[in-house]
């Protein structure tokens, strides 16, 4: 018998010993008092009878017969395979692949080395020091998310010591808890970190897969956001860093939120070689259709079947190990619709796996994040989910984008551009969206742009995409951005075009953090972060992905502008009752238009009004907020609303105050503080959102 790697000896057979159990699945403790001794279970029904090899104390492999089988699980109790050991499976009595072959891993490898393409699963243990860690529990309505990538948040960071930059540790640093804290944000949002690998085509092109939607395994953390440190003491330190950074983002009142990708696996198509679940047990972990050629919902070569109850189990026994031992505290789900397609591949609201989320009692409290949308037939649920859940609102995206910079288009050449109907639709949270799955606009994350697409400095730069150095001739990613350049494409030294791009900039964030529902950031758009016009930079890991922290004069401007917009929205918020605004009785919008009036079926329907005024609050909140929007190329003056739930109105009343207390103009901004009685005109400058409080 030859083992994969010809650096090591063949294995020597051994017998497994004690009986054994079929659960937990992967490597745990075996019974007690069994010193020395883990009981190994994998499920692999489709293979007779099943090796598992493995490094011993003295480094010699081993090769033993894991001898009972349990519905589809082999498993028994192995002694001599150390905490930071090295495994792995193949059937028995078929030859070891000789050379650089690849053994298949664990499905629940708590951890994997990769030995120069070759990957091993490692046995981990889970102690750890939490040091009375407590989780925030922050609520939805005072969520602001912030979607990041822990390489590139601090990959070129001057304030982080360089040996921590682009890490778990580097990320929990304390230069980076200022900035997330002093910020406002609650939430931070990682892309993808468990362990993954790059496709293929991207090493032939010498590139990588720098998002990681490309997973190997579902239990194991990316070891390269590691420390060199960390990576070379193994795979335990690995995990260690890690969990200190949860335990330090939690101490600095953040939640910690993983990006997960359930939908397929790194395996690729049927060409590529088997590494894990195809090897183990292919006709349950994948979806096929009738002629066994893998079905495809996801874009990635396979689709994970989660029809299979086997699937749902990997699935919730992942989140609850990432819950119950990293203390993460909630999920966004890539691609969710394909983990919510029943035995014919339709999505339902009601899946199994979406049961068995809602009542799990280790998962209970923690956020559920859907990406409602796949590529396959009737992909697109958004306010489809159930109670408990919140998608990300691509309407919200495309509403603010049409009315703030693709109407310009047609308006810049006297077309109409759309009416303020679907922004207003926005800015409520989309509750008529959401409000047939019995949810609140709290089910709204709201977003103007992800890590997909263009930042919202590019999306006020270019008109189209730039992703030459992707190596597909630029015809990855979107071509639908809605997107406006301001008149010139890319890079300019023309101030007014400068000065006009950061002043969308700011509508654009001000709208977003001031409408109903839950706020997401992608990180860098508080400071302008530019990929040039890339828009799908899945495959660049270096500087045009990474935070670029030298600001100049414009970006310093948007970063304090996203900080003033953040303790604007948290101090509305706590001037309204716990309930606002998921219960409608607690929360009102009333919406009037340029002249004061209440807005008429005319006038949401006219293409030609682009004002829009709402006035917002609760019957039992201590102040109401006012927003303006001026969607028109001219400063209109508008009249302040009159009328109002906070005051009594009439013959001789006094009428209210509007306090002035932002505007994406910044010459109109000078006049913070400003005071307009309601009734009176009120100048609100082109292209802005102005924010009054009652």
């Amino acid at each position: 018998m030859v083992h994969p790697d010809s650096r090591i000896p063949s294995p020597s057979r051994v017998r497994a010993v004690r009986s054994s159990r079929p659960v937990p699945l992967g490597v745990s403790p075996a019974a007690e008092g069994a010193g020395g001794v883990v009981n190994v279970a994998v499920f692999a029904p489709e293979i007779r009878a099943v090796d598992v090899h493995f490094q011993d104390r003295s480094g010699r492999w081993q090769a033993v017969l894991l001898p009972e089988q349990t519905d589809g699980v082999h498993h028994g109790t192995v002694e001599g395979l150390p905490e930071g050991g090295r495994y792995a499976f193949w059937p028995h009595g078929q030859a070891v692949p000789g050379g650089a072959g690849q053994l298949l891993l664990d499905p629940y490898g708590r951890g994997i080395d990769d030995d120069g393409g070759i990957y091993y699963s490692v046995h981990v243990g889970q102690d750890f020091d939490w040091d009375g860690d407590t989780l925030p529990r922050t609520a939805w309505r005072d969520t602001v998310v912030y979607e990041c990538h822990v390489k590139g948040q601090t990959m070129l960071h001057p304030g982080i010591p360089p040996e921590l930059r682009g890490t778990y540790a580097g990320l929990a640093h304390p230069v980076m808890l200022d900035y997330f804290t002093s910020l406002g944000i609650t939430a931070v949002e990682l892309l993808p970190v468990h362990f993954h690998i790059d496709e293929p085509h991207l090493q032939e092109l010498g590139l990588s897969n720098y998002w990681g939607y490309n997973t190997l395994g579902f239990f194991a953390p990316h070891p390269a956001y590691a420390t060199a440190a960390a990576r070379a003491a193994g795979a335990k330190a690995v995990q260690d860093e890690f969990k200190a950074m949860v335990r330090k983002l939690h101490a600095a009142g953040l939640e910690v939120i993983l990006d997960v990708v359930y939908n397929h696996t790194a395996e690729g198509g049927e060409q590529q070689p088997a590494l894990s679940f195809r090897g183990l047990a292919d006709d349950v972990y994948y979806r096929h259709d009738a002629n066994g050629y893998y079905q495809d919902t996801t874009g990635c070569g396979n689709t994970l079947d989660f029809s299979q109850p086997r699937v749902v189990q990997l699935a919730l026994d992942s989140l609850r190990h990432w819950v119950r031992d990293y203390h993460i505290d909630g999920f966004r789900f890539d691609l969710a619709v394909s983990l919510c397609r029943d035995t014919r591949g339709v999505f339902t609201p009601r899946h199994p796996f979406l049961a068995a989320l809602s009542t799990d009692r280790t998962l209970a409290g923690t956020k559920l994040i859907a990406e409602p949308w796949d590529v396959g037939p009737g992909g697109w649920q958004t306010g489809s989910f159930p109670p408990g859940w919140a998608d990300w609102n691509d309407r919200f995206r495309d509403s603010i984008r049409d009315f703030w910079l693709a109407d310009r288009h047609p308006l810049n050449h006297t077309r109409p551009g759309g009416s303020v109907a679907k922004l207003a639709g926005a800015i409520s949270g989309s509750a008529e969206l959401f409000a047939p799955s019995g949810r609140s606009s709290l089910a709204s994350v709201n977003f103007v742009t992800a890590h997909d697409g263009f930042t919202l400095a590019d999306l006020t730069a270019y008109d189209r995409k730039h992703n030459e150095d992707n190596g597909e001739e630029n015809r990855d990613g979107a071509n639908d951005n809605r997107s406006y350049n301001h008149g010139v494409e890319g890079p300019t030294g023309d101030s007014r075009v400068l000065d006009a791009r950061a002043h969308s900039a700011r509508t654009l964030m001000a709208t977003l953090l001031l409408s109903l529902g839950v706020p997401m950031i992608t990180a860098g758009d508080e400071i302008g972060r530019t990929q040039h016009g890339n828009n799908n930079a899945y495959c660049q890991d270096n500087q045009l992905s990474w935070t670029n922290w030298v600001l100049d004069d414009r970006q310093e401007q948007m970063l304090k502008t996203t900080r003033r917009l953040i303790k604007l929205r948290k101090s509305f918020l706590r001037h309204q009752p716990y309930s606002y605004p998921a219960r409608t009785d607690d929360a009102y919008l009333l919406w009037f238009n340029e002249r004061g009036e209440p807005m008429s079926v005319r006038d949401w329907e006219d293409s030609r009004t682009r004002v829009v005024q709402v006035l917002l609050g609760s019957p039992g909140g201590s102040s109401d907020g006012l927003l303006v929007f001026n969607g028109s190329a001219e400063n209109r003056k508008v009249v302040m609303p009159a009328a109002s739930l906070r005051t009594e109105t009439g013959a001789g009343a006094e009428r209210h105050m509007f306090e002035l207390l932002f505007t994406s103009s910044e010459m109109g901004d000078r006049r913070r503080g400003a005071k307009i009685r309601g009734g009176e005109r009120e100048t609100v400058a082109a292209w802005s959102i102005a924010a009054y409080r009652i």
